[in-house]
C-alpha cells in the first residue's frame, strides 16, 4: 500500500516548509544565504539492483544546500561595519578557532579589538612600525594613545618673489611694513608637540638679489642674523645661490634645541605679484586617534587630531574551493570542513576574494516574493501526499468491508 510512500511526501514537503520558515524568518538577517531543499527518488533494490518495472517507494531531502549569493548592501553610520562586495568570508577568531562569516557589524571591546556581537576577534594581515603589510595575521587593535609628537626640522619654501618690486629704503624691522616687501608664516613643532610661530619677511637689496629674515615667536633666529640670509636668482628667475639655510634656537618650555633647514629651491623670480603656492614642515604635535579608514582592498589606516596616519593593516578574506561544503555554526557563521576544502587567505580584491565595502553591511539574499510561492508549492506538495494517504485509506477500508 501506498502509506509510506505518501508518509515519505509528507516528511519532505514538511522539511521544505521548514527550510522556507528559516529563510522567510532570516529575511532581514545581515549576512545571511538562504538554503533550498533538494530532493531524490526512493527505490528498493536488492543485490542484483532495481527490478523490471520497479515503482518508487517514495521520496527523501538529499542536501540542503546553501545560495551564497550576493546580497545587497546597504549603508551605515558605523565606518567599522563591514560589507563583502564579491566572494570571500571575514576571518573572525572565537579563542583560537576561526571562523567564517559574511556579517561584517563590528564594534570595539573594552581592549580595542575588533570584534563582532559574539565577541569573536576580526582578523587582518598586522603592518609593521612603518606600516608596511606583512603575511602574518592576527587581531585588529585599536591603540587609543595619543600619537608621539615630532619636532621640526625641515621647511620647503614654494613662493615667487616680484622681480618688478622695489628696493626699500627704510632700515629693516618687523614693525616697520614699508621695510620689506613680503612675509609670510606657518607654525613649527617642538620636541613636546608645543607650536611655535615662524614668520619669514623677504626684503629685496637689488636685482636679483633677497634677504630673508627668519623669526619665530618674535625673535630673530636665522643664521644671518641680524643682515638675514640672502638669496640669489639668475636672469630667467630661477634661484642660484643662498638655499637651504639652516636656523637653530631653543624654544621655551622645556623642548630641546632645534636646528631646521629651509629650502627655497622651489622658489622662483618672476615678474609676478608675491605668491607662496605651497609651505610645508615636517613636524607634527601630539594627537589622540580620531577615526579609523578602510579602503575597497581593505587597508586599515586609522587618523589623528593632529593630521597624521598610521596603517594597522589589512582585512584578510578567505575563499574556499567548495563554499557549499561549509558547515553552519549559527549566528551566520560558518566553520571549514573536509568538503569545504582548506580556506585560501589573500587580501580583498585578490584572487577570487571581492573587495570591502566600509561603513555598510551586506544583507540577507532570501527573496521573500519567490519564498512565497515556494511555500505555496510546498503546501499543495503536503495536501497532495495527505490525499494519497486518505485514497488510500478509502481503498483499504472498501477491502475489509468485503464479505
Amino acid at each position: 500500500m501506498p502509506f509510506r510512500t505518501a508518509l515519505s511526501g509528507l516528511n519532505a514537503a514538511s522539511s521544505e516548509l521548514r527550510i522556507i520558515g528559516n529563510n522567510v524568518a532570516n529575511a532581514a538577517t545581515t549576512g545571511f544565504k538562504e538554503s533550498r531543499a533538494e530532493f531524490a527518488d526512493v527505490f528498493a533494490t536488492s543485490n542484483l539492483g532495481v527490478t523490471a518495472n520497479a515503482i518508487g517507494t517514495g521520496v527523501r531531502v538529499s542536501s540542503v544546500s546553501q545560495q551564497f549569493t550576493q546580497g545587497n548592501i546597504g549603508f551605515t553610520d558605523n565606518n567599522l561595519d563591514l560589507a563583502i562586495s564579491g566572494q570571500g568570508f571575514l576571518i573572525m577568531n572565537d579563542n583560537g578557532t576561526n571562523a567564517y562569516t559574511r556579517a561584517g557589524a563590528l564594534g570595539v571591546d573594552r581592549n580595542g579589538f575588533v570584534v563582532n556581537n559574539q565577541q569573536q576577534q576580526l582578523t587582518i594581515f598586522q603592518a609593521d612600525i612603518n606600516g608596511n603589510i606583512t603575511g602574518a595575521t592576527g587581531p585588529l587593535q585599536l591603540d587609543r594613545s595619543d600619537i608621539a609628537p615630532a619636532a621640526t626640522t625641515t621647511i620647503d619654501v614654494q613662493a615667487n618673489l616680484d622681480a618688478s618690486a622695489s628696493v626699500p629704503t627704510a632700515a629693516f624691522s618687523i614693525t616697520d611694513a614699508s621695510s620689506y616687501n613680503n612675509s609670510t608664516s606657518l607654525t613649527l613643532f617642538d620636541s613636546l608637540g608645543s607650536p611655535h610661530l615662524n614668520t619669514m619677511y623677504f626684503r629685496k637689496t637689488a636685482d636679483n638679489t633677497w634677504d630673508v629674515f627668519q623669526y619665530v615667536d618674535g625673535t630673530q633666529v636665522n643664521t644671518g642674523a641680524p643682515a638675514g640670509e640672502t638669496i640669489t636668482f639668475d636672469s630667467t628667475g630661477k634661484i642660484t645661490g643662498g638655499s637651504p639655510t639652516t636656523m637653530t634656537f631653543t624654544p621655551s618650555g622645556g623642548a630641546a634645541a632645534m636646528t631646521v633647514d629651509v629650502d627655497y629651491n622651489n622658489t622662483s623670480q618672476f615678474g609676478s605679484p608675491f605668491s607662496v603656492n605651497a609651505l610645508t614642515q615636517d613636524g607634527f604635535a601630539t594627537g589622540r586617534l580620531s577615526g579609523i579608514d578602510i579602503s575597497d582592498t581593505g587597508v586599515i589606516t586609522s587618523r589623528f587630531t593632529n593630521g597624521q596616519s598610521r596603517t594597522l593593516g589589512q582585512i584578510a578574506i578567505a575563499t574556499f574551493n567548495n563554499a557549499q561544503g561549509l558547515r553552519q555554526l549559527g549566528d551566520t557563521a560558518w566553520a571549514e570542513t573536509f568538503d569545504s576544502g582548506a580556506p585560501l587567505v589573500g587580501a580583498p580584491g585578490t584572487g577570487s576574494a571581492g573587495l570591502i565595502q566600509s561603513g555598510a553591511l551586506e544583507g540577507s539574499n532570501v527573496d521573500l516574493t519567490e519564498e512565497l510561492v515556494n511555500m505555496i508549492t510546498a503546501q499543495r506538495n503536503f495536501q497532495a501526499n495527505a490525499q494519497v494517504i486518505t485514497t488510500a485509506d478509502t481503498i483499504t477500508q472498501t477491502i475489509i468491508n468485503i464479505r
